[in-house]
């Protein structure tokens, strides 16, 4: 439910997504944030780390 919830507040605040791509996106987004926090790692260090193996 937890999960969710983001989800949910962010469908109320902005009605809806615009595209199903936008969708995915922000679901791949908040699924490495809510990961990174439950871990208690850094996000930033995360994301940064994605985008270098993606350039890869």
């Amino acid at each position: 439910e937890r999960a969710i919830r983001n989800v949910k507040v962010k469908q109320k605040v902005s009605g809806q997504f615009k595209t199903e791509n936008g969708a995915q996106i922000y679901a791949v987004i908040r699924s490495v944030t809510d990961t990174c926090i439950k871990n208690g790692q850094n996000i930033f260090a995360a994301f940064k780390t994605i985008a270098v193996l993606k350039a890869e």
